[in-house]
């Protein structure tokens, strides 16, 4: 298959065509199977009829996937439907070892009183986008499920590409670190950008930042990744991740109409980076401007 392409077909017959074993890392987010209004997929199956579909994606993700690489599989629920998310971990569980559970934090509030002295905290602080949940019963969502399989349940990762600076500096010493970056660990606080329409701005009801999708690819390993997936590319996050840091990807996307809206932001992101990499002349967007090319004559 051609690489820095996003195809409108069905994933289970666009994996046929990937070779085994020639993935280095999958970043998806499918259907939740929750009722959200797709524009052509029904997200209304039987448990069963949802978590067979769910396994035979799994099997052919097992099979194009690396011994080394890894699978970031975003999930969510519902508040009625709490157990969904893992009932798809389980069920991949046959094919795949579940090496880290992440949490995409969407919002939180954290107050001034629980923080004690830390001088970038001058107040209580409420940041992020959420939906809120008009219920007495259930508290609104604000977080998500980030699964990380591996084959192995071993694979090395680049923790400090995604580190945050040690908030008392003392500890750099203390640990005896070479830079003051520490593991972020397993709770990522990312949130939406801001947007005027939802329509215009983010027309696919269910989709994750692309910054989410940078983040996986530096934690597996820019340097080692050559190949990045996406078999559910809704409007292209993860594309637009692997354009930024001069990954090759390959996408598919049932919808002709969020198909055609990801290619577009794609062509976006290419020609913002270009412009970017004509005034820069380091070696990281030398190989940016490589890729963008390898994806511009693959769909001229």
């Amino acid at each position: 298959m051609e690489f820095n392409k996003i195809y409108c077909m069905d994933c289970l017959e666009g994996m046929k065509l990937i070779k085994d074993n020639e993935i280095d890392v999958i970043i998806t987010s499918p259907p939740y199977n929750i009722g959200i209004n797709y524009n052509k997929y029904d997200d209304n199956k039987s448990d069963d009829e949802y978590l067979a579909w769910i396994e035979e994606i799994g099997k052919e993700l097992n099979r194009i996937l690396k011994k080394d690489g890894s699978f970031f599989l975003n999930m969510g629920y519902t508040c009625s439907n709490p157990y969904i998310a893992w009932e798809v971990a389980f069920r991949l569980r046959k094919y795949f070892k579940l090496q880290n559970v992440i949490h995409w934090i969407k919002s939180i509030a954290i107050q001034k009183e629980d923080v004690g002295n830390y001088p970038n905290i001058l107040g209580d602080i409420a940041v992020g986008h959420y939906k809120p949940v008009n219920s007495d019963r259930y508290l609104s969502n604000m977080h998500e499920y980030i699964f990380h399989f591996t084959k192995t349940g071993n694979v090395k990762l680049n923790k400090l590409a995604i580190g945050v600076p040690y908030q008392d500096k003392s500890n750099i010493k203390r640990f005896n670190r070479k830079n003051d970056l520490r593991d972020r660990g397993n709770t990522w606080f990312i949130p939406y950008e801001t947007i005027q329409s939802k329509n215009k701005e983010r027309p696919h009801p269910a989709t994750f930042p692309s910054k989410l999708a940078e983040m996986c690819i530096k934690l597996h390993g820019v340097e080692k990744t050559k190949l990045v997936l996406d078999p559910f590319m809704g409007l292209g996050n993860t594309a637009i991740a692997c354009a930024k840091l001069g990954v090759n990807f390959i996408g598919f996307e049932i919808d002709d109409y969020y198909c055609d809206i990801a290619k577009k932001r794609l062509d976006e992101t290419i020609k913002k980076n270009t412009k970017k990499t004509v005034k820069s002349d380091t070696t990281t967007n030398a190989c940016i401007t490589t890729s963008l090319d390898n994806y511009i004559q693959s769909n001229l």
